[in-house]
């Protein structure tokens, strides 16, 4: 009885709620700036170039998404079968509409296809370095086969090594010591860092949104990525493929600092380094002699 007399109100219902979500997402946009678009507000020029792909494939998809639910939602509603109507009336094919949504879907796969060949350049070829940032006597020549140069050639090259489940930075060496970390990589501001990224054990997946993309670190391969930070700040991040119970905590840091205290961190960092490669060699020597 209830029901009869409210047949609009309970058709109407789903449309009301997904007015409701559409709502939301509005009201909120910084709320779900993050989860949407990872890369949003990114520290480096390749994140931004991402981010901005993104968006706008999925403007291009949401208009097609809301077109098509759109009229999937009207004709539910409109052409409903109603008790002691007609029969609805069974529509065997459209040429016109068929030939239509196949070219205009040849015509989108075109159009981002377009977009997306205009910012591949600016977020597969690194920048330059600023003046600010690496100087000549501190900078790398960089060469691969796969990642263009960086212009001027002044860059900061790392070597990335992921391990269950944590991740191995290798820097330049100081003076001929051997300069590594973990878990933090700290990297001068106004800088170009390249990256050769690999794995010791299974497959990992470098990941930091805000300075680019996903790059894979496969045992037995090397990939190449890059970026440059413009300002001091904290980058965060993790491994993006499954590589065992412990994946969950394979977390990591980008830490950008001045030029100066950068090469400050690394000087004291091959110290650290050195003393405690000093001590172990003693250990191992007293050991060797039958001493605790």
């Amino acid at each position: 009885m209830r029901a009869a007399r409210f047949p609009r109100l309970r058709s109407a219902a789903p449309l009301a709620v997904l007015g409701a979500l559409a709502l939301l997402l509005i009201a909120a946009p910084s709320a779900f700036a993050d989860f949407f678009t990872p890369e949003n507000k990114g520290g480096s020029r390749n994140a931004d170039d991402i981010q901005t792909l993104f968006v706008i494939a999925m403007i291009i998809g949401g208009v097609i998404f809301a077109g098509v639910e759109g009229v999937l939602v009207y004709s539910l509603i409109r052409f409903r079968r109603r008790r002691g109507g007609p029969e609805p009336a069974q529509i065997r094919g459209n040429t016109p509409l068929e030939m239509g949504w196949t070219v205009g879907a040849a015509v989108i796969v075109a159009i981002l296809a377009v977009i997306t060949f205009a910012f591949l350049g600016g977020i597969t070829t690194p920048e330059r370095s600023l003046p600010s940032g690496a100087t000549a006597g501190n900078a790398l020549q960089v060469a691969s086969i796969d990642q263009a140069s960086v212009p001027g050639g002044h860059s900061l090259e790392i070597h990335v090594n992921g391990q269950q489940y944590l991740w191995r930075y290798d820097y330049p060496a100081v003076r001929g010591q051997q300069v590594f970390g973990y878990y933090d990589m700290y990297v001068p501001v106004g800088t170009t860092v390249t990256l050769k990224i690999t794995s010791s054990d299974v497959a990992h997946s470098w990941w930091i949104p805000k300075l680019g993309g996903k790059a894979d670190a496969i045992p037995g391969h090397t990939n190449s990525t890059w970026f440059r930070i413009n300002r001091p700040g904290i980058y965060t991040g993790e491994c993006a493929e499954l590589c065992g119970e412990g994946h969950a905590d394979m977390r990591a840091r980008v830490i950008a600092v001045p030029p100066a205290q950068f090469q400050a961190w690394l000087v004291r960092q091959a110290a650290d380094i050195k003393d405690a490669q000093a001590k172990l060699s003693l250990a191992r020597q007293i050991r060797g002699e039958g001493n605790p």
